[in-house]
């Protein structure tokens, strides 16, 4: 069983930043697994925000390149994304999942960026 736990969403004015984490746990070797960042606003399909693979490349959306920074620390299995800058277009919720093709996901946590 492997689990994925979001946290750090909330309610922040533009311009402003958060910081989501994600801790995985469970039957996963989490230093070989690609790690992402998915949202998804209302009315909206899921999307991907970034990527980072096990060797530590990083890839991401482009309405987020430059505000966004996706890092990890394999010693704590855990994923972050760093969001600054943020904008009334990145409210949605924000989903942790494993795998380049993902296999599990997180519950979700809720950004809301006021305008």
């Amino acid at each position: 069983q492997v689990q994925l736990v979001e946290s750090g969403g909330g309610l922040v004015q533009a311009g402003g930043s958060l910081r989501l984490s994600c801790a995985a746990s469970g039957s996963i070797i989490f230093r070989l697994n690609t790690m992402g960042w998915y949202r998804q606003a209302p009315g909206e399909q899921r999307e991907l925000v970034a990527r980072i693979t096990s060797g530590g490349t990083t890839n991401y959306a482009d309405s987020v390149r430059g505000r966004f920074t996706i890092h990890r620390d394999n010693a704590k299995n855990t994923v972050y994304l760093q969001m600054n800058s943020l904008k009334p277009e990145d409210t949605a919720v924000y989903y942790c999942a494993l795998g380049g093709q993902p296999r599990y996901w997180g519950q979700g946590t809720q950004v809301t960026v006021s305008s």
